[in-house]
């Protein structure tokens, strides 16, 4: 039953997930919130809303160790998996992409976070310096958006609203007002049901909750940016497949983690400290040249990224 609690868990996240964006996305534009600004909040935040929950629900349980696996899962799946998957099915065209500013940007998050990691356990003090981070980071999105804006006048505010993921100018209020009451009854009740399983299955098999939030809980947090990054790559937007994960990963580091070190401390295993948050780092320092040098991600590199992926889990299983 571990197992159904899980997945049954897992299904209600991506779910409420889903639907809670919707709901907070409507509801925004509907409230004269600027579409430039419901894109670079709301949305991102709506969507890492089901690690969210979950990082605060492990801590809550007393299994931090799945709150911190998670992300560091989480941000190692979706460079080698979920870009590794669709280069493998059909290729990225990755070198056309502009991307250079977010990718720094997501470097330097993953090297102050590692930084404080090493001066662990994480607590309030850590979280206020990563939010903090996310903030700057946020407002100087905000000035280049504007500034891209400005540049392209011709933009009609409908063609914005449409351009944003969940937006639909013709939702009807009843249907905001039920997105947002299922999306917050049903990500606390993902969360429960995910953290009880994945706790009872790494006792059930003797490992770590760690381990478990390293591969259980991070790929199926990381199935909803797999789903984007296929049917971008299906569609030959390889600039939105690499955003995406991208600011994915940005999120993770310093929003998700950054608002549970309120909940409580986070300790950090030194297994962390010696290895899966250096993996995570190579593994975000393997996308430099696909960024800098407009290298394209073709099905070798999808190869490669998912077989190093595979070996990756071996070795955190071992």
């Amino acid at each position: 039953m571990d197992w159904v609690y899980a997945g049954l868990g897992l299904l209600i996240l991506l779910l409420a997930g889903d639907v809670l964006v919707r709901g907070a996305v409507n509801l925004s534009l509907r409230l004269g919130v600027p579409a430039l600004i419901v894109s670079l909040t709301i949305v991102a935040f709506g969507t890492s809303a089901p690690e969210l929950l979950i990082s605060i629900r492990a801590i809550m349980d007393n299994a931090p160790g799945i709150a911190l696996g998670n992300v560091v899962g989480s941000n190692t799946a979706n460079i080698l998996l979920v870009l590794g998957i669709p280069a493998l099915m059909v290729g990225l065209k990755s070198g056309e992409c502009e991307t250079r500013k977010t990718y720094i940007y997501m470097i330097l998050a993953s090297i102050l976070f590692i930084g404080l990691a090493a001066l662990g356990p994480f607590g309030w003090v850590h979280g206020a310096v990563l939010l903090s981070v996310l903030a700057l980071l946020l407002g100087d999105q905000m000035i280049e958006a504007r500034s891209h804006r400005k540049q392209n006048a011709a933009c009609a505010p409908s063609e914005e609203i449409e351009d944003i993921e969940g937006a639909d100018p013709n939702l009807p209020w009843w249907k905001i007002c039920l997105f947002l009451f299922l999306g917050l009854l049903g990500l606390p009740l993902g969360a429960e049901l995910l953290v009880t399983g994945a706790v009872n299955i790494a006792r059930t098999f003797n490992v770590t909750e760690t381990v478990i939030g390293l591969t259980l809980v991070a790929i199926g947090t990381s199935l909803p940016e797999l789903a984007t990054t296929v049917m971008a790559a299906l569609r030959r937007q390889a600039d939105v497949a690499l955003g995406n994960v991208i600011g994915s990963n940005m999120f993770n580091l310093l929003a998700i983690i950054g608002i549970a070190s309120f909940v409580g401390e986070i300790p950090v295993e030194p297994k962390f400290l010696k290895f899966d948050l250096w993996v995570m780092l190579v593994a975000s320092l393997m996308l430099a040249p696909f960024v800098f040098l407009n290298w394209n991600l073709t099905k070798r590199w999808g190869v490669v990224f998912s077989g190093l992926y595979v070996l990756y889990i071996v070795a955190v299983l071992i």
